[in-house]
């Protein structure tokens, strides 16, 4: 198997389910990184990616109660917030002049808010903050404010994109398969529903991401059928710009007694997912959950880009016991931890376009 898997790689074909469950059953971590770093490199060369960000939280009010989570909140109970659209102006007021290219608008399931509500909070953004990209609303949110303004899924998409919204961040997959969404988030948007949404933003133009929490109750089989599934749809639309491995953190929430995955596994889950995904073009290490020294290692296990500046504006995972509990660099300590690490640094758009090689600009 071994050998079979060594010659797909450097022939650039694809490998089978088995395949990818054979490289997280049984191979060698040093091995996983030698033939992630090779897709990588033939991919991106030495260039590391990332952007100039911030987010808005807007609530974290949440019809649903998932087990992994320790950022959402039931209407009325302690530790909720709902902003005002007064006070998401202000939020975005703080950037102005200011050179952020994206806005990450990710929250709690409100029960009353509906797409009427949210593109008013674009239009709000776009009028302070003109040229930025706005990313937003997971498919679990989108799949309740639809369904609140009556509207289909294309027709709710539709208006979004007229109201201004410019990709979707991918969130809310957790793992596709049934038996373990059963255990984890048995109540919200099913696999069918997030698979949906986002073939449908897709063939409207909108891109997105596409995730997976890993670490909890899965196991391999899990993970492999979960980026199966990915890659089936990508296979499709082509509309997934990068795929982003979440890991569980355990803390505050209802699977507290699970123990974390180790860092190693956090490699190696890196190193599969690109090897396994040869048609999403990125895989990104999103460094506030998982810290900046792992993030670092991860650029020798397949991982193209670590998110961005972030400007501590998140919750959802510091709330969790994620590594950094205050999740903000600037960019020249962006650029210092990927230079470190050998990669060249690139500040990107949303969509991956290059802004600027700061290799040459420290040079």
């Amino acid at each position: 198997m071994k050998e079979v898997i060594e010659e797909k790689v450097y022939a650039g074909r694809r490998l089978d389910e088995n395949e990818a469950l054979f490289l997280y059953q049984s191979a060698d971590l040093g091995w996983l990184g030698e033939l992630a770093t090779y897709v990588r490199e033939k991919k991106h060369g030495k260039n590391t990616y990332f952007n100039r960000n911030f987010h808005i939280e807007p609530t974290n009010i949440c019809i649903y109660t998932c087990a992994f989570c320790a950022f959402a909140r039931r209407p009325g109970e302690e530790g909720g917030w709902e902003y005002t659209l007064e006070e998401i102006e202000d939020i975005c007021r703080g950037y102005v002049g200011k050179p952020v290219t994206e806005v990450h608008i990710v929250g709690g399931v409100h029960p009353k808010r509906g797409v009427e509500y949210y593109g008013e909070m674009i239009q709000r953004i776009k009028r302070i903050l003109p040229h930025i990209h706005v990313k937003g609303f997971t498919a679990v949110e989108l799949k309740v404010m639809f369904a609140r303004s009556r509207m289909s899924i294309e027709e709710g998409l539709a208006a979004l994109r007229e109201y201004g919204l410019d990709s979707i961040p991918g969130g809310g997959a957790e793992i596709f398969h049934p038996d373990v969404r059963k255990q984890i988030c048995d109540t919200k948007a099913s696999t069918d529903n997030w698979l949906v949404i986002h073939e449908a933003a897709h063939k409207l133009g909108i891109p997105s991401n596409c995730t997976m929490l890993y670490g909890h109750v899965e196991n391999y089989f899990h993970r492999v059928h979960h980026m199966n599934l990915l890659r089936e749809l990508q296979d499709r639309t082509g509309g997934f710009n990068t795929f982003i491995p979440l890991k569980f953190r355990h803390e505050n929430n209802e699977l507290s007694h699970i123990q974390e995955a180790s860092v190693i596994e956090d490699l190696k889950n890196y190193a599969v997912a690109r090897l396994f995904l040869d048609n999403i073009p990125h895989i990104k290490a999103y460094w506030p959950m998982i810290g900046k020294p792992t993030t670092q290692l991860a650029l020798s296990f397949g991982v193209d880009d670590v998110d961005g500046t972030i400007d501590d504006t998140t919750k959802i995972y510091s709330m969790a016991g994620a590594e950094e509990q205050s999740p903000a660099v600037t960019t020249a300590e962006l650029v210092h931890l990927i230079t470190r690490a050998g990669y060249r640094p690139i500040e990107r758009d949303s969509v991956y376009n290059i802004l600027n090689d700061f290799s040459v600009v420290a040079a």
